[in-house]
């Protein structure tokens, strides 16, 4: 028998190995996470140099990548050793500390392996051993790295979103979500609502109350759900922004004005969709019995 054969008819170790690959892309994704937004950074400022003094060459820095330099410690610069980055398992090792100058390791980092990993596994468990669930494991992993960097700083990458939506036409030319004319509907009418939204409040208010990553990853969740699971995402991720900000300002005393990112919401609300939307759809009409 060989490895697929294996894999498709023995869900428990399909499942367990998804759950090693979820942690293993967990640790990257804290790479992904991290190095990002620096790397967009710093390409901005080289752009804005190259339009202020054309010509001026450009400064040659040190190069910073996903992969170059190693990841060191942000005090003592020691270089992490590969059993040093075993998710969520060195981590309890080293006690949650550096293993040369013994600063404290934030807990985020195996936080985010291990949801990576139950994410992965839940995947795993729910699409079975299918096309379908490798489709859904990309989508998971990049909306878990999407939801930390817009937490982080307030932003959603085009890299990021972009290609997601993208990737979920492809996917859907198979008909692996819903056909295709569902998902480039659902991903124009992803993209406007938001847009709309947008501009409806800018003009009532002359605020800004979301970002234009926000049109764009609901597109991509559009691309991926088609247009009928929107409403559904649309209401989810609302309802739980509503509370959590209000929580913030009663509960923690956070300024009003403080803007709070939306990425993480739609994000928690498309998973909620891609395993349950269906039946949250089916659920609500046969409630409201229409």
């Amino acid at each position: 028998m060989d490895m697929l054969s294996l894999l498709s008819s023995s869900p428990l170790l399909f499942i367990t190995l998804t759950l090693i690959l979820g942690l293993l892309v967990g640790s990257f994704l804290n790479v992904v996470i991290y190095r990002l937004p620096v790397m967009m950074q710093a390409d901005w400022k080289q752009q804005c140099q190259q339009l202020l003094d054309p010509d001026k060459a450009p400064e040659a820095g040190e190069r910073f990548n996903l992969i170059v330099p190693a990841s060191t410690c942000p005090s003592c610069q020691h270089k992490i050793r590969p059993w040093e980055n075993i998710p969520v398992l060195s981590y309890l090792f080293l006690k949650g500390r550096c293993s040369q100058c013994k600063t404290t390791i934030s807990p985020r980092y195996p936080i985010i392996e291990a949801v990576t990993g139950a994410l992965s596994a839940l995947v795993a468990w729910h699409f079975g051993f299918t096309w379908l669930a490798l489709a859904v494991l990309v989508l998971t992993w990049s909306l878990i790295a999407l939801t930390m960097i817009d937490y982080d700083h307030q932003l959603l990458p085009d890299s990021i979103t972009l290609p997601l939506v993208w990737l979920g036409l492809i996917c859907n030319s198979f008909g692996l979500f819903t056909t295709l004319e569902a998902a480039l509907w659902g991903a124009v009418a992803g993209y406007l609502s938001l847009w709309s939204v947008y501009w409806l409040f800018k003009l009532v208010t002359g605020k800004e109350g979301m970002g234009y990553g926000d049109f764009k990853l609901l597109a991509a969740l559009g691309a991926w759900m088609g247009w009928s699971l929107l409403p559904v995402i649309i209401l989810l991720s609302s309802l739980v922004g509503a509370i959590v900000g209000l929580s913030l300002i009663l509960f923690l005393g956070r300024d009003r004005t403080i803007p709070i990112p939306f990425g993480p919401y739609l994000a928690a609300a498309g998973l909620i969709a891609m395993f349950q939307g269906e039946q949250l759809v089916n659920t609500y009409l046969r409630l409201t019995g229409l």
